[in-house]
């Protein structure tokens, strides 16, 4: 009994540290409503925008980034803002960004669609195996935190049925607990494998946007080396590798080839 209580505390101290510490890679995050400095830059970046004066609300909006503040409802306006301005590859950049810290928010999945829909390149995306677009799909529909905490109460709740199933007399309570175990423990290992790969992709930070009105991707880091094909601003890329100031990148069709890092903004 005092063995498996000791299980369930450690697994609740390393799920609640992973959860406060890798929702986003920015030193001491904090929202910025909790800030009074910026809480009035966070209200004149709003009142600049619905004055129309969107050159000064991306400004202050910029601040407090810069200052090592987020939140999605900060890049979702960041993204509204560089739209308006018509700065194609900022916005979906901070669209991406929203999504990055909540993937369910589906204000900002909509208005990346319309951006995404305004960009030059026309790529149509290698398909996927139906399943693993349905994995992908479920993964995103919450953040890594979320899933985190709700692998611990899974692992909470195989624990309390494996109780059942040791300590209960009654043959029907027992199967309950026996079974009931089993399927936290798969649901417990799913939700963890989620909270896993999306703590990866926050962190490693693969993909990037295009931020140059074209450019052109080559067959070798060489500036001389043949042109394969050109992207234009806001295409998304991911990056495999980098070397001396150049990213080798693949699009969503499958091709690839190497363009400079200077062109691109990780998301």
């Amino acid at each position: 009994m005092r063995y498996i209580l000791s299980i369930v505390a450690m697994f609740a101290v390393t799920f609640t540290a992973a959860a406060q510490s890798d929702t986003v890679k920015i030193d001491s995050p904090q929202p910025v409503e909790q800030d009074f400095d910026n809480e009035a830059l966070w209200q004149g970046a709003n009142q600049a925008y619905i004055d129309g004066d969107y050159s000064v609300a991306a400004q202050l909006y910029s601040q407090i980034e810069d200052g090592g503040y987020y939140s999605a409802r900060l890049y979702y306006n960041m993204g509204n803002t560089y739209f308006k301005i018509g700065n194609l590859g900022k916005a979906i950049l901070y669209y991406n960004r929203a999504l990055v810290v909540s993937p369910s928010m589906d204000d900002a999945r909509y208005n990346l669609e319309i951006a995404e829909a305004q960009t030059k390149d026309k790529i149509t995306e290698v398909p996927q195996f139906f399943l693993n677009r349905w994995i992908e799909r479920l993964q995103r529909t919450m953040s890594c935190t979320a899933w985190s905490v709700v692998s611990l109460l899974l692992l909470g709740t195989a624990l309390a049925l494996l109780l059942i199933f040791l300590l209960s007399s009654p043959l029907s309570l027992r199967k309950a607990g026996f079974y009931g175990t089993i399927v936290s423990a798969l649901l417990f290992i799913v939700t963890t494998a989620f909270a896993l790969s999306e703590r990866s992709r926050i962190l490693n930070r693969e993909d990037a946007i295009v931020m140059s009105s074209a450019i052109s991707v080559k067959s070798s880091p060489d500036s001389e080396a043949t042109d394969l094909f050109v992207l234009h601003e806001g295409t998304k890329v991911t990056i495999s590798s980098e070397i001396e100031g150049w990213a080798e990148v693949t699009i969503a069709d499958g091709k690839k080839g190497w363009t400079e890092m200077s062109h691109l903004e990780r998301i």
